[in-house]
C-alpha cells in the first residue's frame, strides 16, 4: 500500500475537486507500476498556519502555503541504488508539482518503506507483488482470499 498522508493549510486543497485529482494522479502512477487501485490510500489533513513551524517560527498568511507529505510504501519498496532513487523521486516530482509547485506552494516530502511482512488487508496477507494472486486484486480492484491469504497457526510460538 502506498499511503500518502497530505498535510496542508486553509486555501489549499479545499475542494472535492482538486483533492480527487491529486489524489487520481497519485493513484495512475501507482497502478501503471503494477499495484492495484485500492492499495492506494491518500489523506487530506488542513492544518492551521498556527500548529505549523518551520525554523521554530509559525507560518503567516501572507507566506507562500507549505505542504509537506509523508508517503509510506508497504507494498513494494525502491530498489536499494541511486538510480532507483532518482527515479523514484523524479516521479513523485511529476505527480506532485501540478498540484502544489505550479501553483506556488511550498513543498517537502519524505519516503518510508515499512516492511511487507508487517501489512495486512482485511486479515489477509497481500500476495506477492505481480503474482496471479495480486493481478486478481487488480483485476477485482479489492482483496480477495487465496491461498497463502491467512498466516498459519501461530498459538504455540514465543516471540
Amino acid at each position: 500500500m502506498p499511503l500518502w498522508q497530505i498535510y496542508h493549510p486553509h486555501g489549499t486543497f479545499e475542494d472535492n475537486a482538486s483533492k480527487q485529482a491529486f489524489a487520481a494522479d497519485i493513484t495512475k502512477m501507482y497502478i501503471e507500476l503494477g499495484l492495484p487501485a485500492f492499495y492506494v490510500v491518500a489523506q487530506f489533513h488542513k492544518m492551521d498556519n498556527d500548529d505549523v513551524f518551520i525554523g521554530g517560527k509559525a507560518k503567516t498568511a501572507t507566506e507562500s502555503p507549505f505542504v509537506r507529505v509523508v508517503i509510506n510504501h508497504v507494498a513494494i519498496h525502491v530498489p536499494d541504488a541511486d538510480t532507483a532513487y532518482l527515479r523514484t523521486t523524479s516521479r513523485l516530482d511529476a505527480v506532485m508539482k501540478p498540484h502544489i509547485l505550479d501553483k506556488g506552494y511550498d513543498l517537502e516530502y519524505h519516503v518510508d518503506e515499512t516492511e511487507r511482512r508487517l501489512w495486512k488487508i482485511n486479515g489477509l496477507i497481500p500476495p506477492p507483488f505481480k503474482s496471479d494472486e495480486e493481478q486478481t486484486w487488480v483485476r477485482e480492484n479489492r482483496a480477495l482470499p487465496y491461498k497463502g491469504a491467512y498466516p498459519p497457526n501461530l498459538d504455540n510460538v514465543s516471540l
